[in-house]
């Protein structure tokens, strides 16, 4: 008799089983003796810490990435990350439109829950456009790194070509993932580096609608999409914001921005500015921030990048939503107007849900570490947001937590991944006519 598989009737659904079928994949071949160096293979903790790790374009490691790993295990990790970036959904439609040339309603619906597509018809185009933008974006960022690694740094081209390659794809899908020990602090000062992956990383965390729309509609912003606008309005003040607030605070710090020349200080302060948004390298050592920068950080990790693309977090749309919900409250207004346009109740109501859900799981998180860890508030709150936001800077203390709350930082990359996506898709998705009111009470708020 032939075994019956449970349906998933939502297309969340498909979404959370697609990924997690990715990250037990990704576990197995990294268990493989080949993926590890030295004899035997990795253990199960380090090879699905790190599997969840790539697969959720997070970055946090438990392990040394160059040092752990073969080249084997490394094009394994770059795998991941390239499918998580695509997200799985949105690879599997790929798959059935290069063999079939057709897709069906389910498999438009379960990619629409991922690429966040308005209607079914224009699933094919977002699919297929998808992978032509990251392919160009990744393929021009690693030409000019490996050119870089080659020329300044001597690699031989193989080698060159592979670290452009690996960092370009990293970058891009806002992963983090480094072929060095401490990521990019040796090329702290070198703008060649610094900026292709920097840019890399601001453009993956627009989202995929945003640079669908800019290709189309550049020299027409009067005709952009209120996303497009609130994307590239909330985007440019926490780049500018974050990192004249990171330079401001780490300035005259020894251990970080202390010795270097003013360019190379704006240069860092830059670079570190970008990365909470949400990419886990770093070219400053995390450790030895100001606890000010951390906080900072965390709330730049929190918020995130654009919905529909590689950044993590709880979305700068939606940030912006509540933001313009409490300023029409401030101003007595009875309507949510963002750039001439009327927000919808249950969106803001989607949105108000996505928060306090996220707030509630880093929260709850923290404490458990707090508890069960020697570490404090600070570097308590900065390794949960970074987990839960798929951002993956570290203070250095992951490596060392015991074996429950790196499971429970497992559990919160898998959660910050795709906990957005599918309470924002179940909403939207469910809707319910009720045929009559209730009398209406008002309570004592403040």
């Amino acid at each position: 008799m032939t075994p019956r598989w449970p349906r998933l009737r939502h297309p969340a659904q498909a979404v959370v089983a697609g990924f997690a079928m990715a990250i037990a994949a990704g576990t197995g071949l990294l268990m493989l003796p080949v993926a590890k160096a030295g004899p035997g293979g990795a253990g199960v903790l380090e090879a699905l810490f790190t599997s969840t790790s790539a697969v959720c374009v997070t970055g946090l490691v438990v392990v040394d990435t160059p040092g752990y790993w073969t080249g084997f295990g490394h094009a394994v990790i770059l795998g991941l990350v390239q499918v998580g970036g695509f997200g799985i959904m949105t690879f599997a439609s790929l798959l059935v439109l290069l063999v079939s040339h057709r897709i069906g309603l389910r498999a438009r619906m379960t990619a629409a829950a991922e690429t966040k597509t308005l209607g079914l018809g224009d699933v094919r185009s977002v699919v297929t456009g998808v992978v032509k933008v990251s392919i160009l974006l990744e393929a021009v960022t690693a030409l000019a790194l490996a050119l870089r690694f080659a020329i300044a740094y001597d690699e031989p081209w193989p080698r060159a070509a592979w670290l452009g390659l690996f960092h370009a794809v990293s970058a891009f899908n806002n992963a983090g993932f480094a072929l060095y020990s401490d990521s990019l602090m040796g090329f702290v000062a070198d703008p060649w580096i610094c900026l292709p992956i920097a840019l890399a990383v601001i453009a993956g965390g627009l989202g995929f609608p945003v640079l669908f729309e800019l290709r189309r509609r550049f020299r027409k912003p009067r005709g952009w999409s209120l996303h497009t606008k609130i994307v590239l309005w909330a985007t440019g003040i926490f780049l500018i914001g974050g990192s004249a607030f990171i330079t401001a605070i780490e300035w005259s710090n020894p251990a970080t921005l202390g010795p270097l020349d003013v360019p190379g200080k704006l240069l860092a302060g830059f670079f570190q500015g970008v990365m909470p948004r949400t990419a886990g390298f770093n070219s400053l050592d995390t450790a030895q921030m100001n606890p000010a920068s951390w906080l900072g950080a965390d709330v730049l990790m929190f918020i995130g990048g654009a919905s529909a693309g590689t950044a993590g977090g709880i979305k700068v749309t939606t940030f912006a939503v509540l933001f313009f919900v409490i300023y029409a409250e401030i101003r007595g207004e009875g309507a949510v107007d963002i750039f001439h346009r009327r927000l919808p109740g249950d969106l803001q109501r989607q949105a108000l849900t996505v928060v306090l859900l996220s707030v509630a799981a880093v929260a709850t998180t923290t404490v458990a570490f707090m508890v069960f860890s020697d570490h404090g508030l600070d570097r308590s709150l900065f390794e949960v947001t970074s987990a839960f936001a798929t951002v993956g800077l570290s203070t250095g203390i992951t490596a060392d937590l015991p074996v429950g709350l790196k499971l429970l930082l497992i559990a919160l990359m898998f959660i910050g991944r795709l906990g957005p996506i599918t309470v924002a898709s179940a909403l939207a998705l469910r809707s319910r006519v009720r045929l009559y009111d209730l009398p209406e009470e008002r309570p004592v708020i403040g």
